[in-house]
Protein backbone atom coordinates (compact mmCIF):
# COMPACT_ATOMS: atom_id res chain seq x y z
CA UNK A 1 0.00 0.00 0.00
CA UNK A 2 2.33 2.64 -1.34
CA UNK A 3 0.33 5.67 -0.22
CA UNK A 4 0.08 4.48 3.37
CA UNK A 5 2.80 4.83 5.98
CA UNK A 6 5.07 1.96 6.89
CA UNK A 7 3.24 1.58 10.23
CA UNK A 8 -0.17 1.62 8.54
CA UNK A 9 1.00 -1.10 6.15
CA UNK A 10 1.78 -3.41 9.06
CA UNK A 11 -1.39 -2.47 10.95
CA UNK A 12 -3.66 -3.20 7.99
CA UNK A 13 -2.22 -6.70 7.76
CA UNK A 14 -3.06 -7.35 11.39
CA UNK A 15 -6.74 -6.72 10.75
CA UNK A 16 -6.94 -10.21 9.27
CA UNK A 17 -6.88 -11.39 12.88
CA UNK A 18 -10.26 -9.75 13.48
CA UNK A 19 -12.52 -12.47 12.18
CA UNK A 20 -15.95 -11.12 12.95
CA UNK A 21 -18.17 -8.48 11.33
CA UNK A 22 -19.10 -7.39 14.82
CA UNK A 23 -15.66 -5.80 15.08
CA UNK A 24 -16.61 -3.39 12.31
CA UNK A 25 -19.55 -2.09 14.31
CA UNK A 26 -17.63 -2.08 17.57
CA UNK A 27 -14.77 -0.16 15.97
CA UNK A 28 -17.16 2.57 14.83
CA UNK A 29 -18.42 2.84 18.42
CA UNK A 30 -14.87 2.62 19.86
CA UNK A 31 -15.90 0.13 22.53
CA UNK A 32 -13.36 -0.66 25.28
CA UNK A 33 -12.55 -4.09 23.85
CA UNK A 34 -11.85 -2.54 20.44
CA UNK A 35 -9.60 0.10 21.98
CA UNK A 36 -7.71 -2.63 23.85
CA UNK A 37 -7.21 -4.72 20.69
CA UNK A 38 -6.15 -1.65 18.70
CA UNK A 39 -3.55 -0.80 21.33
CA UNK A 40 -2.24 -4.39 21.25
CA UNK A 41 -2.05 -4.25 17.44
CA UNK A 42 -0.15 -0.95 17.61
CA UNK A 43 2.34 -2.46 20.06
CA UNK A 44 2.78 -5.59 17.93
CA UNK A 45 3.27 -3.47 14.81
CA UNK A 46 5.94 -1.34 16.50
CA UNK A 47 7.68 -4.45 17.83
CA UNK A 48 7.71 -5.98 14.36
CA UNK A 49 9.02 -2.79 12.76
CA UNK A 50 11.82 -2.65 15.32
CA UNK A 51 12.62 -6.33 14.77
CA UNK A 52 12.96 -5.89 11.00
CA UNK A 53 14.76 -2.55 11.20
CA UNK A 54 11.99 -0.37 9.80
CA UNK A 55 10.85 1.50 12.91
CA UNK A 56 12.76 4.65 11.94
CA UNK A 57 10.60 4.77 8.79
CA UNK A 58 7.28 4.14 10.57
CA UNK A 59 5.72 7.47 9.58
CA UNK A 60 7.16 7.57 6.06
CA UNK A 61 5.05 6.69 3.06
CA UNK A 62 5.85 3.20 1.80
CA UNK A 63 6.60 4.49 -1.71
CA UNK A 64 9.30 6.83 -0.34
CA UNK A 65 11.43 3.89 0.85
CA UNK A 66 14.35 2.59 -1.23
CA UNK A 67 13.50 -0.53 -3.21
CA UNK A 68 15.24 -2.95 -0.81
CA UNK A 69 13.36 -1.54 2.18
CA UNK A 70 10.07 -1.77 0.30
CA UNK A 71 10.74 -5.50 -0.08
CA UNK A 72 11.42 -5.73 3.65
CA UNK A 73 8.13 -3.97 4.32
CA UNK A 74 6.27 -6.39 2.06
CA UNK A 75 7.71 -9.29 4.05
CA UNK A 76 6.97 -7.57 7.38
CA UNK A 77 3.37 -7.11 6.24
CA UNK A 78 3.13 -10.83 5.55
CA UNK A 79 4.62 -11.66 8.96
CA UNK A 80 2.03 -9.37 10.60
CA UNK A 81 -0.77 -11.61 9.35
CA UNK A 82 0.53 -14.39 11.59
CA UNK A 83 1.30 -16.64 8.63
CA UNK A 84 3.44 -19.73 9.19
CA UNK A 85 4.29 -20.17 5.50
CA UNK A 86 5.83 -17.34 3.51
CA UNK A 87 5.81 -17.54 -0.29
CA UNK A 88 8.38 -15.31 -2.00
CA UNK A 89 8.35 -14.92 -5.76
CA UNK A 90 11.61 -13.45 -7.07
CA UNK A 91 12.31 -11.44 -3.89
CA UNK A 92 15.73 -10.29 -5.17
CA UNK A 93 14.49 -9.17 -8.60
CA UNK A 94 15.73 -5.69 -9.45
CA UNK A 95 18.08 -5.44 -6.48
CA UNK A 96 21.72 -4.52 -6.59
CA UNK A 97 24.27 -6.92 -5.01
CA UNK A 98 24.34 -5.03 -1.69
CA UNK A 99 20.52 -5.05 -1.39
CA UNK A 100 20.46 -8.73 -2.36
CA UNK A 101 22.97 -9.58 0.35
CA UNK A 102 20.97 -7.67 2.95
CA UNK A 103 17.77 -9.38 1.81
CA UNK A 104 19.37 -12.81 2.15
CA UNK A 105 20.42 -12.08 5.75
CA UNK A 106 16.97 -10.67 6.47
CA UNK A 107 15.19 -13.76 5.14
CA UNK A 108 17.46 -16.07 7.16
CA UNK A 109 16.81 -13.98 10.27
CA UNK A 110 13.02 -13.94 9.97
CA UNK A 111 12.91 -17.64 9.14
CA UNK A 112 14.67 -18.36 12.44
CA UNK A 113 13.00 -15.65 14.54
CA UNK A 114 9.42 -16.36 13.45
CA UNK A 115 9.80 -20.12 12.87
CA UNK A 116 8.55 -19.73 9.30
CA UNK A 117 8.56 -22.14 6.42
CA UNK A 118 9.58 -20.20 3.34
CA UNK A 119 9.01 -21.19 -0.28
CA UNK A 120 11.15 -19.12 -2.65
CA UNK A 121 10.93 -18.96 -6.42
CA UNK A 122 14.14 -17.27 -7.53
CA UNK A 123 16.48 -17.31 -10.50
CA UNK A 124 19.43 -15.77 -8.64
CA UNK A 125 21.37 -18.89 -7.65
CA UNK A 126 23.46 -16.97 -5.11
CA UNK A 127 20.24 -16.22 -3.24
CA UNK A 128 18.98 -19.80 -3.45
CA UNK A 129 22.29 -21.37 -2.44
CA UNK A 130 22.70 -18.86 0.39
CA UNK A 131 19.25 -19.26 1.94
CA UNK A 132 17.73 -22.62 1.14
CA UNK A 133 18.13 -25.86 3.04
CA UNK A 134 16.28 -27.87 0.38
CA UNK A 135 16.10 -27.02 -3.30
CA UNK A 136 13.81 -28.28 -6.06
CA UNK A 137 14.98 -27.53 -9.61
CA UNK A 138 12.53 -27.28 -12.48
CA UNK A 139 13.35 -27.34 -16.16
CA UNK A 140 10.42 -26.41 -18.40
CA UNK A 141 8.01 -27.18 -15.56
CA UNK A 142 9.44 -30.63 -14.84
CA UNK A 143 11.33 -31.40 -11.64
CA UNK A 144 14.83 -32.52 -12.57
CA UNK A 145 16.50 -32.46 -9.16
CA UNK A 146 16.01 -31.99 -5.45
CA UNK A 147 18.43 -31.88 -2.59
CA UNK A 148 20.73 -29.74 -0.50
CA UNK A 149 22.58 -26.83 -2.11
CA UNK A 150 25.71 -29.00 -2.29
CA UNK A 151 23.85 -31.83 -4.04
CA UNK A 152 22.18 -29.45 -6.51
CA UNK A 153 25.48 -27.81 -7.47
CA UNK A 154 26.89 -31.22 -8.47
CA UNK A 155 23.79 -32.63 -10.17
CA UNK A 156 24.55 -33.40 -13.84
CA UNK A 157 20.96 -32.69 -14.98
CA UNK A 158 21.05 -29.26 -13.34
CA UNK A 159 24.44 -28.50 -14.86
CA UNK A 160 23.21 -29.55 -18.30
CA UNK A 161 19.95 -27.62 -18.06
CA UNK A 162 21.37 -24.39 -16.68
CA UNK A 163 24.99 -24.29 -17.78
CA UNK A 164 24.84 -26.27 -21.00
CA UNK A 165 26.65 -29.50 -21.87
CA UNK A 166 29.88 -30.20 -20.07
CA UNK A 167 32.86 -29.48 -22.29
CA UNK A 168 35.21 -32.34 -23.06
CA UNK A 169 38.80 -31.29 -22.43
Amino acid sequence: FKDMTVLENVLVSQHLKLKSWIWLFKSVLKTPDVLKVEKEMQNEAWDLLEEVGLSIYANDKANSLPYGLQRKLEIARAIATGAKLLLLDEPAAGMNPHETSELMEFIKHIRQEYKLSILIIEHDMKVIMGICERIYVLDYGKKIAEGSPEEIQKDPLVIKAYLGEELAI
